[in-house]
């Protein structure tokens, strides 16, 4: 009887798991496969202060930039700020083609965080487009973003 009572509290976890997984699949899937064309990239991705940058330093210069974009929209959400709620969240997104962002996914430790992450991230600016052959392409972008209480 005991058996039973645990494999019947087993049960619904292991699907409910199988769910969250087969969901999570297909977006790393889509994710992995644009980002195999990020590899083939002739120009990545391009904040407009960065046009004129040597092409060899153009991926620390945009990095650089997202990096102080993130700074200086940074906030942290008081929910989170009184439960003293802290930790990573990781940000993917697409660069599409006219230089805009989609795609926005979050994965972290608080609805509050993520939500602050991804409003970040909606501020960035039109940014030069990635291309292939000279043509423009959807090129995906994850960063994590880091919230601690001191």
């Amino acid at each position: 009887m005991k058996k039973l009572i645990l494999l019947l509290l087993f049960i619904p976890l292991v699907s409910f798991g199988q769910e969250i997984q087969k969901k999570d699949k297909t977006f790393d899937k889509t994710f992995y496969e644009l980002t195999q064309t990020a590899l083939y990239l002739d120009d990545v991705p391009l904040f407009r202060s960065c046009k004129n940058v040597l092409k060899s330093e153009q991926r620390i210069c945009f990095q650089k930039k997202i990096q102080k974009h993130i700074i200086n929209h940074f906030y942290y959400p008081k929910y989170a700020q009184n439960r003293g709620i802290q930790g990573r969240v990781f940000i993917q997104f697409i660069i599409e083609k006219d230089g805009s962002i989609s795609e926005i996914k979050t994965r972290g430790p608080d609805k509050s965080l993520e939500d602050v992450a991804v409003k970040i991230i909606k501020k960035l600016p039109k940014l030069i487009p990635g291309k292939i052959n000279g043509k423009p392409v959807r090129v995906p972008y994850s960063i994590p973003i880091t919230w601690k209480l001191r």
